[in-house]
């Protein structure tokens, strides 16, 4: 595993608790790295860290570089992983030249990147000119440290943003996205004692990133589950007590779980079906979801449930509710301009919570489908809150940099990089904003599944991301005079 200095550092991160908002102890830790190396560092109001290390002799032309990554990480894990992502290291494995954690998610996004920039700022054998190490907050919750950027706090003039997925590809443009959250109260009443309760668990589902991997035509848990609800309700009595499923609004749903009733005399019968619908799950997801189970099984009764309007209401809203991709860009092969995503439902308290995310590279398509996603529920008399959101970063292909990651990525691997737009969100989107003369890019090594805990990282693409960042950082464009 090389760069052996990198992976040393990444893990230790993974030992570290980091998830969103909770990212104080490894921020602290990076803190005693640069004070250990006599480094100049700060903390701006809202908790990101800014590390800076002077140019290396003969260098000092150069433009200053910032290197970019989050701290934080998504904490998701399996439903039979017992794991407290406060306290408990992240236990990893090493498989077929993949490193990946054991049910619950790795955190090489963005562990990787923090790793880089520790290895780079406290190595004294590159070669480098100026550089600023940004370390933001809470970007899987909701971009916080890239929004709470302060415009005139970085010095540099380029931009590497570490935390892209494909070793060779080069990202100049992403989506931006939106939040859109559902609220309805819920009442209960008796049901009937000649009733048979259940509870049906939808798992094993392969779940992902909600930018990139929505157009893979992975299924969504909670609308799986939700189609078993709709046949219930319409052809077997149904009387629905609890559904809770997904978790993070930037994850594609992998588990769900619901408890109901049917009437006795129905049972068996409704038993049937679902042993005839995980049959038909089975064959017609055997290449995007070959471990999904849809699991039935009876439960002790309980005594009350949603009134039979209530329920359906909810199962025809999340039927109707739009999930995955919604448009492809017209200008771009291949790249998803719109999508959504259903994330999470949950009943508790009186109350249920939905919670969507949307995404799109045009503004006006972004809020259009938003809206229609509000407008479903509405329908049914629930109450919807659009989050702020976050900008899309409009690609420029005549960047700079680009130019010479592109040519050194041919020079080192005799291949052609590529210059993309993502449709995940990446913080350029608001930095871009703050630092509209500022000239970036984003790339990373090999990743897959990340945001699931199916996350992995290739171990031979790092070396790669390494070398060829350490070699973008001393062939960066000379001050101008």
């Amino acid at each position: 595993m090389k760069p052996e200095i990198l992976w040393n550092y990444f893990l230790e991160i993974l030992k570290i608790p980091h998830g969103s908002g909770n990212e104080a102890q490894l921020r602290n830790y990076i803190i005693d790295i640069a004070k250990q190396h006599n480094l100049d560092y700060s903390v701006d109001k809202v908790g990101n860290l800014l590390v800076r290390k002077p140019a290396t002799k003969g260098y000092e032309a150069l433009k200053t570089v910032v290197l970019q990554s989050h701290l934080d990480m998504v904490c998701e894990k399996n439903s039979d992983v017992v794991f407290d992502f406060e306290k408990d290291p992240i236990q990893y494995e090493i498989v077929d030249g993949w490193m990946k954690a054991k049910g619950t998610t790795l955190g090489a996004d963005n562990g990787i990147g923090v790793a880089t920039q520790l290895a780079i700022l406290t190595s004294n054998d590159i070669e480098h000119g100026n550089i600023e190490c940004l370390f933001t907050i809470e970007e899987e919750t909701g971009l916080t440290g890239a929004f709470g950027l302060e415009p005139n706090w970085l010095k540099a003039e380029i931009l590497l943003n570490l935390d892209s997925d494909n070793d060779g590809q080069f990202f100049i443009g992403c989506a931006g996205g939106i939040d859109t959250e559902i609220t309805m109260p819920y009442t209960l009443e008796k049901i009937p004692n000649t009733y048979k309760c259940y509870e049906i668990i939808v798992k094993g589902l392969s779940g992902g990133h909600s930018g990139d991997d929505i157009n893979r035509g992975r299924e969504n848990a909670i609308k799986l589950c939700n189609r078993v609800l709709l046949e219930g309700i319409k052809n077997f009595g149904l009387k629905l007590n609890h559904f809770k499923g997904g978790n993070l609004s930037n994850a594609i749903p992998r588990e769900a779980v619901a408890k109901f009733a049917v009437p006795a005399e129905q049972s068996a019968d409704f038993e049937n079906y679902v042993k005839d619908f995980y049959a038909l799950v089975k064959k017609e997801l055997p290449t995007t979801e070959p471990n999904a189970v849809v699991q039935l099984q009876p439960i002790e009764c309980f005594v009350d449930a949603l009134p039979d309007k209530e329920a359906e209401n909810l199962v025809k809203a999340l039927t109707a509710v739009s999930h995955g991709v919604v448009r492809m860009a017209a200008d771009i092969p291949n790249f998803v301009e719109t999508s959504t995503n259903l994330a999470a439902v949950n009943m508790q308290n009186g109350e249920i919570l939905i919670t969507t995310s949307q995404r799109s590279s045009v503004e006006s398509r972004k809020h259009e489908i938003a809206n229609q996603i509000a407008s479903t529920f509405q329908l049914i008399g629930a109450k919807t809150k659009h989050g702020t959101g976050y900008p899309g970063w409009t690609p420029d292909i005549n960047s700079p940099i680009l130019k010479v990651i592109l040519d050194i990525y041919k020079r080192m691997y005799n291949q052609e990089g590529q210059a993309l737009a993502i449709h995940a969100g990446l913080e350029c989107g608001i930095i871009s904003e703050k630092y509209p003369d500022m000239d970036m890019v984003s790339y990373g090594p090999t990743m897959r599944n990340f945001h699931s805990p199916d996350e992995r990282v290739e171990i031979a693409s790092v070396e790669r991301f390494w070398d060829l960042t350490l070699e973008i950082l001393k062939s960066a464009p000379e001050k101008d005079n």
